[in-house]
């Protein structure tokens, strides 16, 4: 359920406010989008119903905006539902009879809403980004991929699947590259990634892009967490969450091989939110927490990320991206500030300790220890 002022505007002058805000003319949008200039000016005089599904993908996409901000103002043009939801309703005839019943039942808002958070959390499912080479682990990883490493009798991959599985996650991708047929478990999905030498997490994330909806948790396969981390992720009604450790100075002692200046960090506001993220110089400013390299999507958020991670993609591919040299090899980080910057909000799930990062020789030994004590 969408509560939002903006749905007070018609979809036309909303549409004219993005463009305007973006500085996009009217005739360069309407090239953008493959309609003629004077269709687009009737939209947005609103002189004109809002335009077919596809269109308003396209729109959402090139203004950087909300598409079920923008289903729902287009159902309100038209004065009927949204047209993403009467696409389904129409291809899933059995959902009028939910919806007859909820009706008769009188549901309230809160019901409703308190049904649609339990649908969300029982659907949610892990993809885990394994195609690196671990190069860092040296001998360790040189016929096995870094999360097939063993930890007193389990490994890396084991301990994050029992972890997922104790919050009622079972539905769990795995993104594969170097030395790939080495992750072969049963009961997970796999895809490979075939380019892993050449690309970076974000980019390898995409080889995955039909899982990238509903609610989906996206972690890094070299970290070691504890199920109540994935539980305080699942409690987050946010569109767009990341896992942030408070805690995490104690962690750098010591610790040669991963010195603090490569920790991934942020600095967020009074509200939670990601204010910056990334390799930050700690000595320079303020940080507030490590990311620990898992983050959560609803649908919407799900959206959001894979829509500016294709507008990106397309300007920056082969050139500097946020703290990338190149696009190619961009870190989950840079695609997060990214959508800082633009002002789409990322909320901190805060937690102290419950988890480690296995990147160095160094880290998997002082792991081992621990495991053996």
């Amino acid at each position: 359920m969408i509560k939002n002022s903006n749905l007070l505007e018609t979809f036309g002058s909303y549409i004219r406010k993005l463009r305007i805000k973006n500085n996009i003319g009217q005739r360069e949008l309407a090239k953008q989008i493959g309609v003629a200039p004077s269709y687009l000016n009737d939209i947005e005089k609103n002189k004109r119903t809002a335009p077919r599904t596809e269109l308003i993908k396209k729109l959402s996409i090139k203004l950087k905006a909300d598409l079920n901000l923008l289903y729902d103002l287009a159902g309100n043009s038209k004065k009927t539902a949204a047209p993403d939801i009467v696409d389904y309703v129409e291809n899933n005839p059995k959902i009028v009879s939910l919806l007859r019943t909820a009706k008769s039942s009188k549901i309230t808002d809160d019901e409703i809403e308190e049904l649609e958070k339990k649908i969300n959390k029982s659907k949610t499912k892990s993809l885990i980004v394994a195609a690196g080479l671990g190069s860092r682990l040296k001998d360790h990883t040189e016929n096995l991929p870094k999360c097939m490493l063993d930890f007193g009798g389990k490994t890396l991959l084991e301990r994050q699947i029992r972890a997922y599985k104790d919050n009622g996650i079972n539905n769990i991708t795995v993104i594969r590259g170097y030395k790939k047929n080495k992750i072969n478990y049963k009961n997970l999905n796999y895809i490979n990634n075939t380019d892993y030498e050449n690309n970076n997490i974000l980019n390898s994330i995409f080889y995955g892009e039909e899982i990238i909806n509903g609610n989906v948790i996206i972690a890094y396969s070299d970290i070691l967490f504890e199920p109540a981390v994935v539980k305080r992720l699942l409690e987050s009604d946010h569109d767009i969450s990341v896992v942030v450790d408070i805690d995490w100075r104690g962690y750098y002692i010591g610790r040669k091989d991963h010195p603090i200046s490569e920790a991934e960090n942020v600095i967020f506001n009074s509200n939670n939110e990601v204010v910056k993220i990334g390799k930050i110089a700690t000595e320079k400013e303020e940080v507030h927490g490590e990311f620990i390299g898992m983050m959560k999507l609803t649908n919407r958020g799900a959206e959001i990320f894979k829509q500016n991670f294709h507008r990106v993609k397309k300007l920056y591919w082969n050139k500097p991206f946020q703290r990338a040299k190149i696009f190619q090899k961009a870190y989950l980080t840079d695609m997060i500030q990214e959508l800082v910057d633009i002002g789409i909000k990322v909320h901190c799930v805060i937690i102290e300790r419950g988890w480690k990062e296995i990147d160095t020789v160094e880290d998997y030994q002082k792991a081992l220890k621990e495991f053996n004590q």
